[in-house]
C-alpha cells in the first residue's frame, strides 16, 4: 500500500496543511521534522510531501520525539519531568 507522509506541517492547523490535503489527501504519516526516523519509515513507492519547515536537503542529524510537541495527547506520558524535592 502506497502512503502519503507529510513533512514539515503542523496537522493543528495552517493553510498549508490543508491545501495540501486537498491535493493530495490526508496523509498517513505527519513528520514535524525531516529527520533519520523519518526517512527510516519512507518506502520506496510512497509519496512523501514537503512543507515549508521540511527541508529535504537539510535532514536533521538526531531523531525528534514528534510525542513530545503540546498538541500529542500522549506528550504528557513521555516528557521527562525531574522529580520535584
Amino acid at each position: 500500500m502506497r502512503c502519503v507522509h507529510f513533512v514539515g506541517f503542523r496537522p493543528e492547523g495552517g493553510q498549508q496543511y490543508w491545501n495540501a490535503v486537498r491535493v493530495f489527501g490526508r496523509p498517513h504519516f505527519v513528520h514535524y521534522h525531516w529527520d533519520p526516523r523519518a526517512r527510516r519509515e519512507i518506502a520506496d513507492d510512497d509519496l512523501v510531501v514537503f512543507g515549508v519547515k521540511g527541508d529535504p536537503a537539510r535532514p536533521a542529524k538526531y531523531n525528534h520525539d514528534d510525542s513530545n510537541e503540546a498538541g500529542d495527547p500522549a506528550a504528557a506520558e513521555r516528557v521527562y519531568r525531574p522529580p520535584r524535592r
